[in-house]
């Protein structure tokens, strides 16, 4: 497989990953607000403009958005996100970003893909900034979240399992780590700097669960619990809940095994990354729940966040052109 069509698989994956965290992201900040509604009441303007900027500030994109923008207020802040073109990691970029590499790719792949992503496309380009608003962002985000549900499930169920698909998956749960991370920070930051352990952080945790999907077979798995400490541990170290971090990791690794390689020297730097994972996985593996609920500073989700970027650049130099990564 020509490299190109490595790293426009690898990102097709990572584009469609990210426009479903987009809406995960917003979702889970309306979970907040309605749970802090309980909590509080009577908040300043300025306090309600410090929680939208904890969406920027999830993405990394403070400095961009306050070059375009003057304040931190829904309107402004979902726009950024979802329909800026300016923003090249708005949710409308990203479907546009996959959408292009697919493009270059139609030969190679089910035809179900194009006509998902092609349609997904279409529909975002046709929404305004008040349609945000209009009806409940709860229905917006949540058709945002089926479109990428679909492109998923014709993958899944139509792909043939060679490079191609293997690829696309490669990006899809390296994203996927890395967005599980970055919604945890936020809301750790949300806890007012006290960590998991304060008496507050059960509301946050709780929309955490809520935004990844995970409540009711977090409720299923845990029975009657509802402790801080074991929503943590299901949300980083469970092993079997699709969207922790644990199971991203062992999918990426499976997947990077699956790769079916000719060429001699670079088996031997496939190997290195699978290694270099492996490494990862071992972090997560030697973790407790009482490790990550005492760590107030957050310094355990910050070092598994660098260790996940790390391996995008790593991939990228393993498996695309040496200096041409994409963003």
């Amino acid at each position: 497989m020509l490299n190109r069509n490595a790293e426009a698989l690898f990102w097709i994956g990572r584009y469609m990953e990210r426009a479903e965290n987009h809406a995960r992201l917003i979702d889970v900040h309306y979970h907040l607000q309605q749970e802090e509604l309980i909590l509080t009441t009577g908040e300043e303007p300025v306090e309600t403009m410090c929680k939208w900027a904890r969406i920027v500030d999830a993405l990394g994109s403070r400095h961009a958005f306050e070059q375009q923008y003057d304040s931190y207020d829904e309107q402004e802040v979902l726009m950024y996100v979802t329909l800026d073109r300016d923003n090249p990691n708005s949710l409308v970029s990203c479907v546009n970003h996959a959408r292009n590499n697919l493009r270059t790719l139609r030969e190679k792949v089910p035809s179900e893909l194009w006509d998902t992503i092609n349609g997904f496309y279409l529909w975002l380009r046709e929404k305004q900034a008040k349609d945000l608003t209009r009806e409940s962002p709860h229905q917006f985000f949540g058709q945002t979240k089926d479109w990428t549900a679909l492109f998923q499930g014709y993958s899944q169920s139509v792909m043939p399992r060679e490079n191609e698909w293997h690829f696309i998956e490669c990006g899809r749960y390296l994203e996927r780590a890395e967005n599980t991370l970055r919604i945890l920070q936020a809301v750790e930051h949300a806890a007012e700097g006290e960590g998991w352990n304060s008496a507050n952080a059960y509301p946050y945790l709780n929309a955490v669960l809520k935004s990844v999907s995970g409540y009711q077979s977090f409720r299923r798995y845990y029975l009657d619990s509802v402790a801080v400490e074991a929503i943590v541990e299901f949300v980083v170290l469970n092993p079997t809940f699709p969207r922790s971090v644990h199971f991203a990791l062992q999918e990426l690794v499976e997947h990077i095994r699956a790769l079916d390689l000719q060429d001699k020297q670079l088996r031997a730097a496939h190997d290195r990354i699978i290694r270099q994972v492996g490494k990862v996985i071992a972090d997560i593996g030697c973790l407790e729940r009482d490790d990550l609920v005492l760590d107030r500073e957050g310094h355990i989700t910050a070092h598994l966040l660098s260790a996940c970027e790390s391996l995008g650049v790593a991939f990228a130099k393993t498996f695309f052109r040496m200096g041409e990564v994409s963003a």
